[in-house]
C-alpha cells in the first residue's frame, strides 16, 4: 500500500483535480445560465441558449457531488467545520441550485411568456448565485476562518454569515463569478452562431477584463493590503495519525508567497489566471471558439491553483485559534479510508472521463434556431 504522507499529498491533489473539474464542467453550464436572460432576447433565442447545456448539466453536476464526497471522506475535520461555518451559506447554493432542475425541465413545458420568462430568471440565479459564494468562501479561507477546537475536537464557528460578506471576500466573489461567466461565453460561442455568437463574445470579453482585473487586484490586496496568511513553526510529522491541535502556527505578512519563493515555477500558475483570460477572449472574438473553450479552462486552473499553492499546507485556517488550523497533514482519514479511496478513484474517474467525453462526442455541433423550431416538442 502507499505510505499514509505521499496518499496525503495525492488526495490534496486529487481534491483539487475535483473542484477544477467541477469548476470547468459544471462551471460553463452556470456561465450559460448567467449570460441566459442578456444574450437571448427572445423565447426561440433563449431556447437555443438552454439546449446548449440541456443535455449534459446533469451529468456534469458529478463533478459537484464527487468533489463533496471525496472532502466528507478525505478531509472530515475540513467537511465538518466548513459545512458548520458556512452553514447559511451552503443553503444558498443549495437553495440556487434549486432552480436548475426545474427550470430545464419544466421551462418549455408551458407556452406562456411570464412561466418562461420566470424560469429563465430562475436559472440565471442558479448559474450565477453559486460561483459568487464559492469565491466568497476562498476568500475567506484566504483570510483565516473564525474557528476552533476543543480537547474532544469538536469544532465551534465564532463568526457569523455576514461576517463572510467582507471586502476581501466579496472581491474573490467577482473573480469567481467574472472566471464562469468567460468559460460560460466559449462554451456557448462554441455551441451557437449569428446574433446569439455575437452578443455572447461581447459579453464574454467583458467577463475577461472584469476576471483579469480582480484576480490583480486580489493579488495585489494580499501582498500589499494587509492580509497576514499562515505558516507552521513546529516540526512536522506528515505521517503522523492526524492531530490538527499539535502544531504551532504563526501569521506573517508573506506566508502566503513562500511556496513561490520556494519554488518559482509556482509563478505560472497566476501567470496563466492573468493571461489566460484575456487569450481566452482574443480567440473566442476571432471564432476559434474550441481553443477559446480550452484556454479558459487552463485560466481556470490558473486561479484555483494559484489559491491552492499559496495556501498549502494549509486547507482550512484559523483566524482565532491558530494551532487549530487544517492542513494537508492533520485533517484527513486514516491511511485505510485513503488508500481504498484511490484505488476507487483510480477506476471510476476515467470511466467518468470517457462517458462524458462521449456524450459531448454524440451531441456536437451547432444548436440553432431552425433546429429548436424542428424539434419543438423534444427540445429543452
Amino acid at each position: 500500500m502507499i505510505d499514509y504522507e505521499t496518499l496525503k499529498l495525492i488526495w490534496w491533489l486529487l481534491v483539487g483535480v475535483l473542484l477544477v473539474g467541477f469548476a470547468i464542467m459544471d462551471g460553463h453550464d452556470m456561465g450559460v445560465g448567467t449570460l441566459l436572460p442578456f444574450v437571448g432576447r427572445s423565447d426561440v433565442e433563449r431556447r437555443v441558449v438552454i439546449n446548449t447545456v440541456g443535455p449534459h448539466w446533469d451529468g456534469n453536476q458529478v463533478w459537484f457531488i464527487t468533489g463533496g464526497g471525496a472532502i466528507f471522506a478525505a478531509w472530515p475535520l475540513v467537511y465538518a467545520t466548513a459545512f458548520s461555518g458556512f452553514y447559511w451559506a451552503m443553503l444558498a447554493v443549495l437553495w440556487a441550485l434549486f432552480f436548475r432542475p426545474v427550470g430545464f425541465d419544466y421551462r418549455s413545458k408551458i407556452h406562456n411568456a411570464t412561466w418562461r420568462s420566470t424560469w429563465d430568471w430562475g436559472l440565471f440565479v442558479g448559474g450565477f448565485v453559486p460561483p459568487v459564494i464559492f469565491g466568497v468562501a476562498f476568500g475567506n479561507l484566504l483570510q483565516g476562518v473564525p474557528f476552533g477546537f476543543d480537547d474532544m475536537l469538536v469544532s465551534t464557528y465564532t463568526g457569523s454569515f455576514w461576517q463572510l460578506l467582507n471586502p476581501f471576500a466579496l472581491l474573490a466573489g467577482v473573480v469567481s463569478s467574472a472566471m464562469i461567466t468567460l468559460h460560460g461565453a466559449t462554451y456557448l460561442a462554441h455551441r451557437t452562431e449569428g446574433r446569439i455568437q455575437a452578443r455572447t463574445v461581447r459579453a464574454g470579453v467583458g467577463a475577461a477584463v472584469v476576471m483579469v482585473a480582480g484576480f490583480a487586484a486580489a493579488g495585489a490586496w494580499l501582498k500589499w493590503g494587509g492580509i497576514e496568511g499562515f505558516a507552521i513553526t513546529s516540526a512536522i510529522d506528515p505521517a503522523a495519525l492526524p492531530d490538527p491541535l499539535a502544531k504551532t502556527v504563526v501569521r506573517s505578512a508573506d506566508a502566503w508567497w513562500a511556496n513561490y519563493a520556494t519554488l518559482p515555477a509556482l509563478w505560472a500558475l497566476p501567470a496563466l489566471g492573468l493571461a489566460g483570460p484575456l487569450l481566452a477572449a482574443g480567440l473566442m472574438a476571432a471564432r476559434r471558439t474550441l481553443s477559446a473553450f480550452v484556454v479558459s479552462s487552463l485560466s481556470i486552473v490558473g486561479v484555483i491553483g494559484t489559491a491552492g499553492a499559496a495556501m498549502f499546507p494549509f486547507v482550512m485556517p484559523s483566524s482565532t485559534q491558530l494551532n487549530a488550523s487544517l492542513t494537508v497533514w492533520d485533517s484527513v482519514s486514516s491511511h485505510l479510508t485513503l488508500g481504498l479511496m484511490f484505488w476507487a478513484t483510480m477506476i471510476f474517474m476515467p470511466l467518468i472521463v470517457v462517458y462524458t467525453s462521449w456524450a459531448y462526442r454524440v451531441m456536437r455541433g451547432k444548436v440553432t434556431e431552425q433546429y429548436v423550431r424542428d424539434n419543438e416538442h423534444a427540445a429543452y
